[in-house]
């Protein structure tokens, strides 16, 4: 799966335009490099998002292509 359309569909950024544009950006790293939103997202891979100030650190547990809202925790875990 795409990595924007794994952040928004694991809910980490709320739309997919947002995570395309902060992947153009650079502000988010796949296993300790640049990612860009194409890069194909797999199990155990670390994802790193910068939102300004802030930074989140999760790790992918679960790939899938729709999940229900109380469900999208459960596609990663938080590393920070």
């Amino acid at each position: 799966m795409r990595l924007d359309k794994y952040l928004k569909v694991s809910r980490l950024i709320k739309r997919r335009t947002v995570a395309n544009d902060a992947c153009d950006a650079g502000r988010v790293m796949v296993n300790g490099k640049v990612a860009r939103a194409s890069y194909d997202v797999k199990v155990n891979d670390v994802i790193e998002i910068t939102f300004g100030n802030r930074t989140d650190k999760v790790k992918v547990t679960r790939v899938a292509e729709t999940v229900k809202k109380d469900d999208a925790a459960d596609m990663y875990e938080s590393l920070v």
